[in-house]
This record gives C-alpha cells, structure tokens and sequence, in this order.
C-alpha cells in the first residue's frame, strides 16, 4: 500500500499511486511461432467436459480447435501438466476449444488480499489525510469484518483465477493489530487453491518495521513459521526514518532463514535512491543475488539518462527485480530501458477494495489493458508488450515458467473469443476457459471450486 505525497492533506489512492509500467518505446515483440499439432485418434468428449481433476497433472489433454496467440486453429496437447510438442497419447481427454484464442495465464505480481472486502457488503469510506490515517481505517476495517481473513482472500483469490490469473505474490500485513492472522488466512486459502493458483507470501510490515514496537518480533515469527516466501519493508527513510535498521533487520531475516527480501519503496528523489543503494549493497553482500525485490519504485523515472543506466546496471548485475501498478501516467517505470539491462519486472494489481479504495478487481488482463492506457499506447506491438509485462515479467519476478505455449511450457493458459492479442488487451473479453497445470479451473468466468 501507499503513502501520501507530501503536499496533499487530503487525496485519494490515485495521487499516492501514481504509478505505471512505461512501455513507450518497447521494442516490437512478436507472438511465438507455434508448430499445429496434428488430430489424432483421442477419445472425444463434449464441450463441457473437462479433465478429471481428481486425475490431476498425470492426465493428458487435447484441447481442440485453439488458436495459440490468435494464430491458426490447432490442437494443443498437455501430458503431465506441460504442453506437448508431439501426438496425444491413445485414450487422452478432449476438450472443445471452439476457435478461441489460446493466451499464457497472467501473473498477478503485487496484490494484498488480506486486506479486501471482495464479495461483502459495501464499505463506506472516509477521507484520510495521511499514511497514519489508512493504517488506522486498516485496523478498523479488520475489526469490523465478521468474515475472517482465510474466507475473504480465498474468495479474491478464486476470482482472480477466473479473470485468468495463474499465480500471485500476495503481501500481507504483519502488524501488533493482527498478529499474524493474516498471513495465517491467507496461507489457508493458497492451500485450498493449490490446484488451481501458485502462491508466494510476504510478510509485510505496513505500519512500519521500526516506527511500530513488536513488529520485528512478528517478521521474525513469520519467518520461522515456514509459512512465508519473503519478508517486506516499506519506505526506510520516509515513512520508518531508520533507513539501515529497518534493511539490516529485514536481509537479516532473509538471510538468515533463507528467503526472500520485497519492499515497497515509494520514496522519491534522494530519500529513494538512498534506499535503492542501500537494498544494492545488502544485496550484494549477503548474495541475495536473484531473490530481492523491489516494488513501486518511484524514485527512478526522474533519473537522467545516465543516472538509471547506473541503478539498472546494479540491478541487473544482482537480479534484483522490479515490480509497477497502472494507476497512472506519472511515475512510469522505464520498462524498456530497465530490459535493456535484464532487469525483471512484473505488473500488479495492489489492493482490491479494501479500505485504502472502493477501486480494484484482481483482473490482470484489465491491468494490462489499464497499463496500456495510463501509457497512451496504440501499436499492436505495444499493446501485446503490455500483455507481456503481465504474463512473462509477472513470471519472471516470481521465478517462474513462461506459460507461453511452446513445448514444455506450463499448461497455464485461458480461452476467450477475439480476433487477436491487442484486440483481447483493448476490450477484455470473458475468460471462457481457464486452465491450470493442464486442468480446467474455471468456465465462463467462473471458478470450479
């Protein structure tokens, strides 16, 4: 979640987050080749049959009459969860594709479950006036929630699945105010959508890791539990004004129970940078090389041209990945330039109607299309990149497969009606098949709990 810009007494999300991945620029990328796989003698089943998920990953698939990337209509054969680059086997299940347009599932790379009130009765807000503000409407709104943390986020979190969504980086917060309730509910809801969602945790200290008493103590518990990926922090020198307690107490967590380090940085100007070279060289002296992540980053669109090529050189060197949300044109990461160094970097959804918003769906393929307008992109070349920074660099943060189709590939993908992929990214049609691991998990925008 997101402080305040200075200025402002009263605002809202949108001019905290005023984020968005740039893409203007990004060189042309071109929808992967795809060989036709050929018919063959499987035994048929009707369009609403779908594989036996009790049968799981073992089971081989042929989804029929696919149009991988809006290409030319296809078999697509899936044999233990992965696609196939060769016949169905004798007695596999096929599924009818009617002609739809076979996309990569999305990766949903910043989002905070825990906190939404998705699926409840409406939340009238309040106006705040500052990050202390939310955090104490944060407080309230989980008080006041007859639902507990573990049903809520699992109702989001299967929604996403509908919209398309094949994993997420879920951070939630640890706080004296909740103890770890959170990341306890929301490992209860990542393990009953196993089959259907891969799901990392982090624990995020969204009231502070230094500023609030107790809340070391709750990093270190959640750390030992097992039940998280990675420990967060959050602005060390604007908001927790400790900049080396607060990151030698957050590696040294990482480090020391080996997982990973994702904080949300939304300092800007000097105050940023300070941070990003401090993150640089714990990094680098830990060798959390690969297993750092840094999200939001506001600091770096003002930098010169030469000044981001010297971040995104660091960056890149110790693969410390990046990740944006799309609420805005101000603040655009420079997606293209950061590549150009090979660093990762993912799109997000944030909150979903929590207290900090009414605003937010978990829809990837809505924050694609949004990523394309805040970004005022029209060529069909940028707007499949925005699909791109979705599904690939969504991946790549979370250190996962491209579920790009070829051979070999994860068997996460969805199908919907349309002409082709920037046609799909412009009007977002419904997700009529989602498909996870080679199993279906949801039709017609709807999850088969």
């Amino acid at each position: 979640m997101q402080p305040q810009p200075s200025s402002a007494s009263t605002f809202s999300r949108r001019s905290m987050l005023a984020g968005a991945a740039a893409l203007a620029g990004t060189a042309a990328t071109s929808a992967p080749a795809h060989a036709a796989v050929p018919h063959t003698g499987a035994a048929a089943a009707g369009p609403a049959e779908s594989p036996d998920r009790a049968g799981g990953h073992s089971r081989a698939t042929v989804f029929r009459d696919v149009r991988p990337y809006g290409a030319e209509a296809t078999d697509l054969v899936v044999v233990g969860g992965k696609v196939s680059h060769g016949p169905a086997p004798r007695g596999a299940r096929v599924v009818d594709g009617g002609g739809r347009i076979a996309l990569p599932s999305l990766v949903d790379a910043h989002i905070h479950p825990d906190k939404t009130t998705w699926g409840g009765s409406w939340v009238s807000r309040r106006p705040a006036s500052g990050i202390a503000d939310y955090v104490a409407q944060d407080v309230e709104l989980f008080r006041s929630q007859r639902r507990p943390v573990g049903k809520r986020a699992y109702g989001l979190m299967a929604h996403a699945v509908a919209r398309g969504t094949r994993a997420m980086r879920a951070h939630v917060d640890v706080a004296p105010a909740y103890g770890l309730a959170g990341v306890e509910g929301v490992a209860t809801a990542r393990d009953r959508l196993r089959h259907a969602l891969d799901v990392q945790i982090v624990a995020f200290p969204q009231h502070g890791v230094i500023r609030t008493p107790g809340t070391a103590e709750l990093l270190e518990e959640a750390a030992r539990s097992g039940a998280v990926d990675m420990i967060g922090g959050i602005d060390p020198i604007g908001f927790d004004q400790a900049l080396d307690e607060q990151l030698d107490l957050v590696f040294g967590l990482a480090d020391r129970h080996g997982i990973g380090v994702d904080i949300h940085l939304h300092d800007r100007g000097e105050k940023g940078l300070a941070a990003m070279r401090g993150i640089i060289e714990r990094t680098r002296a830990l060798s959390l090389t690969g297993k750092v992540t840094v999200s939001h980053v506001f600091c770096l669109p003002a930098l010169s041209d030469t000044e981001l090529g010297a971040v995104a050189a660091d960056l890149g060197e110790l693969d410390i990945a990046l990740t944006t949300v799309a609420p805005s044109e101000s603040l655009v990461l420079p997606v293209a330039r950061l590549r150009e160094h090979g660093v990762r970097v993912g799109l997000g959804s944030d909150g979903v109607r929590d207290s900090w918003s009414p605003f937010g769906d978990a829809d990837m393929l809505h924050r694609a299309h949004l990523l394309g307008w805040v970004t005022d992109v029209r060529l069909d070349e940028e707007l499949t990149d925005c699909h791109r920074v979705a599904a690939d660099g969504g991946a790549d943060v979370m250190g996962l497969a491209h579920a790009d189709l070829r051979p070999g590939s994860p068997a996460d993908f969805v199908l919907v009606e349309g002409e082709c992929l920037p046609q799909v990214v412009v009007d977002m049609p419904r997700r009529d098949m989602v498909v996870h691991g080679g199993v279906v998990v949801a039709r017609d925008g709807k999850f088969l709990s």
